[in-house]
């Protein structure tokens, strides 16, 4: 690569690490009918027997059906209302020679107790790398948060016509942008026909992400202080009261919320929501450092493009680390002393709006 070609390369690399980061670069370098509350508060509840479950949808269009079901004798898996697999109470399955589909539910039916309603988490698209599902994880006293419900995401600037008519039959209805004003303008949104959009601005208050780090300490730090401030500062609290707000109050769903790479301030809005609804602190955790996954190429791209040493400070950056949620963890028990606290003094959430907020998206 000869020295002007190695420069754009660079300079290119650096811009969109720092708009992944909203930080200012350096000169010079089939989907399940809608859920209302009047169907849940006449809804018998059945307990779900399983302990864990997921859909992966492979390459060449297979999915991997897995579950343990203690409780049960066997569990038939089913998919546009036919059987495709049958197993014992733990099993997993690939399923092949399915038509396709924006989106490739399965019922996983035990012989005894409730269904699960399960589909991959990722969701598909041209423009984005991290969209996913926030549901699909199981509570401490055994419900699961419902699928297709609320979704998570990075920028959707690059979404295609075809995105977007993706998600209007997936049923997204209100978008939530966490980025701040100069993301915004950069690089604005495109959402689909018919869509609300609400900025929910968290770092609008502050002064952490302003300049770049120079050694990876100093990244690190820079990330420690904004997961901190996503918990305690005001235009995050404003930020984040709108979303799960916006979550309880829509008896439509299909509410979604997103930032630049998805994983920070995104990560943050998912890592609250589902500890509120009772999500075990190691599935919250592993959600949250899924990002990484999801990201691994797209960071990487990021990452070859620049010299060694400004890979270093970068990456800290690109990642989401257990030490970033650890510290809004601890902040919400530094300034809150309990996450119900920082759910109720800091978001406003009191315990009629919780019980609301987990009838409306819990099974079991």
């Amino acid at each position: 690569m000869n020295p002007v070609t190695r420069v754009k390369a660079v300079s290119t690399a650096v811009l969109a690490a720092s708009l992944l980061l909203g930080l200012t670069a350096p000169a010079a370098t089939a989907h399940p009918a809608p859920h209302h509350r009047g169907q849940a508060a006449s809804r018998v509840q059945q307990r779900i027997p399983f302990t864990t479950a997921t859909v992966t949808e492979n390459a060449g269009g297979t999915y991997t059906v897995t579950w343990s079901a203690p409780r049960a004798h066997g569990v038939t898996v089913r998919t546009d209302g036919r059987t495709v697999a049958r197993g014992d109470a733990t099993g997993s399955v690939t399923v092949s020679g399915l038509a396709a589909a924006d989106r490739r539910w399965f019922d996983l039916v035990p012989d005894r107790g409730a269904p699960l309603h399960l589909a991959d988490r990722l969701i598909r698209l041209e423009g984005t790398v991290n969209f996913r599902d926030a549901g699909g994880y199981r509570t401490r006293d055994g419900r699961w948060v419902r699928m297709g419900e609320v979704y998570r995401s990075d920028s959707l600037e690059k979404l295609t016509d075809a995105d977007l008519a993706k998600l209007r039959r997936l049923g997204v209805r209100t978008v939530f942008d966490l980025r701040m004003e100069s993301e915004r303008s950069s690089a604005p949104d495109r959402v689909p026909a018919g869509a609300s959009y609400v900025v929910a601005d968290v770092l609008a208050g502050s002064g952490t992400f302003t300049a770049m780090p120079k050694t990876p300490a100093e990244a690190e730090a820079m990330m420690v202080e904004g997961n901190r401030f996503m918990v305690s500062g005001s235009t995050a609290r404003t930020a984040y009261t709108a979303v799960l707000d916006g979550i309880a109050d829509d008896d439509r769903r299909g509410v979604l919320f997103h930032c630049t790479a998805g994983k920070d301030r995104t990560g943050w809005s998912s890592a609250a929501l589902l500890t509120a609804l009772g999500v075990p602190e190691e599935t919250v955790r592993a959600d949250y450092l899924a990002s990484n996954t999801y990201r691994a190429a797209a960071n990487e791209a990021i990452l070859s493009h620049l010299p060694a040493q400004q890979a270093a400070v970068y990456k800290p950056l690109l990642d989401v680390r257990s030490a970033y949620l650890d510290a809004s963890f601890a902040e919400v028990e530094k300034e809150y002393g309990s996450f119900r606290a920082y759910l109720w003094k800091g978001l406003g959430i009191d315990e009629r709006e919780l019980k609301e907020l987990k009838k409306d998206l819990l099974v079991g």
